[in-house]
């Protein structure tokens, strides 16, 4: 469809609500998944080895989408950075919905041996690669089609498709979650996976009525396409890569944490209820969808990175009182721990799209983006289930909880470093900093262009 004779915010909106709904159902894909491996993919594929060691083996699964991230993110980031941001988007969000569906229609280990395990690994690969370039170049196309003081709402819209992910994924699992066990262990489980199908078909409609980003129309116009742009990133900002990977940690960790390892450790170690504990995690995916845009108008009056290292700092004041509270069992004590967890880390993550994007310059934004979010998931995200569950078999809770404010240190030195890395780049290649003359740049404290 023509966007001949939209407005500047028209054009905003469209590429928001397309960033939007594509992260909304990625994020719904990887959740569905990482509670199906808590719940289901340790007795239906890996139904030989010891249970404890099934979830392991769940968990390892789980992670292998995370493996793949940063080869899709380079493959898709160099696309993005070549060719445009939206034709690539189109393909990441098809990649994706198709894998999703098909693991709704995989033969388990009983009908098939060993080949059924193969298959989902396979698939969930492809889930990894497309995810890959997704993520990022969703938070790539909002932000660019912003201006000004708009790109933090923008980033946080992007941010806004993991509770709605989670929400969705969530409400779908308790439906089918009120199956007998028989019923759920057969064929319950792949209704939320086969559901992705819809979602698809929703999501390429409003994506493909987006137009290209206006920064990467000027990049082409100015002839300042790279040839290899993951040879350009880790030329010219190798420390904001860096940085950039330590800045996301918990923004991919506490989702996987909670989504997954916490709702493995309710159901089996704790022996707690299936239900109850998704209906939690329901319950604080809603709050983290409300609170993030209150967050974002926060840091229109105080600056972007001062409610990041807010929110990170919370997290970690709460952390061991959230671990007396699941070890205690009680529920009162666990809502009100885990909505303060969840205020602290949702207004962090509300920024982390738009503060990563404006890191990186407009030629080389979509592969530094991706680089940075990807090798966070494989490095530290995506392994947090299988950690925190070896962690648990060997040193018990508390090693849990020391390991989740590991993750929470690494978050505010990433970001720490990362801004201090950017005013550095732009200080030694005498480059005009757009962001640093708005006003939403001078509040977060980024550096003006200028020697030191």
């Amino acid at each position: 469809m023509s966007t001949a004779g939209l407005t500047a915010d028209q054009k905003r909106r469209r590429a928001v609500v397309g960033a939007f709904v594509g992260t909304a159902i990625e994020w719904y894909d990887f959740f569905i998944f990482g509670t199906a491996a808590a719940l289901v993919f340790g007795p239906v594929f890996f139904p030989v080895a010891d249970p404890a060691v099934g979830i392991l083996a769940s968990f390892a699964t789980f992670w292998v989408g995370f493996l793949a991230r940063p080869i899709g993110g380079v493959l898709f980031g160099h696309l993005g950075d070549r060719i445009g941001r939206k034709k690539v988007l189109v393909a990441t969000l098809f990649l994706m919905g198709i894998g999703t569906t098909a693991i709704g229609l995989l033969p388990t280990y009983a009908q098939v041996g060993v080949l059924a395990p193969i298959l989902l690994i396979l698939l969930r690969a492809m889930q990894g690669l497309a995810v890959g370039g997704e993520w990022a170049g969703a938070t790539v196309m909002a932000t660019e089609s912003a201006k000004g003081g708009k790109r933090t709402g923008a980033g946080m819209w992007v941010q806004q498709g993991s509770p709605a992910g989670s929400i969705l994924a969530t409400l779908v699992f308790l439906a089918v979650g009120t199956l007998p066990d028989d019923a759920f262990m057969s064929w319950g489980w792949r209704v939320p996976f086969l559901l992705s199908a819809v979602l698809l078909i929703v999501a390429l409609v409003i994506r493909s009525r987006v137009e290209e980003s206006e920064d990467f129309a000027q990049t082409k116009q100015q002839q300042q396409i790279v040839k290899v742009p993951l040879v350009e990133v880790f030329r010219v900002t190798p420390a904001i890569v860096f940085f950039g990977v330590l800045a996301s940690s918990l923004g991919i960790s506490a989702a996987f944490f909670q989504n997954t390892f916490l709702v493995s450790w309710w159901t089996n170690e704790l022996q707690g209820d299936r239900q109850q504990i998704l209906l939690l995690v329901f319950i604080m995916a809603v709050g983290q969808f409300v609170w993030q845009p209150i967050s974002s108008l926060i840091a229109g009056k105080i600056g972007r990175n001062r409610v990041m290292y807010l929110g990170v700092l919370l997290s970690i004041l709460v952390t061991v009182p959230y671990f007396f509270a699941i070890l205690s069992g009680n529920m009162v004590f666990l809502v009100v721990t885990m909505f303060v967890l969840m205020m602290g880390g949702a207004a962090y993550y509300a920024m982390l799209a738009s503060f990563l994007s404006s890191m990186f310059p407009p030629n080389v934004r979509y592969t530094g983006v991706a680089l940075a979010n990807g090798l966070c998931a494989v490095l530290i995200g995506g392994s947090t289930p299988v950690i925190a569950q070896a962690i648990l078999t060997a040193a018990g809770p508390w090693g849990v909880a020391a390991f989740y404010l590991a993750i929470s240190a690494l978050t505010l030195l990433g970001i720490w470093g990362a801004v201090r890395s950017r005013a550095r780049y732009f200080a030694r290649t005498g480059e005009v900093d757009t962001e640093a003359v708005d006003s939403e740049a001078v509040n977060e404290g980024a550096a003006p262009s200028r020697s030191n």
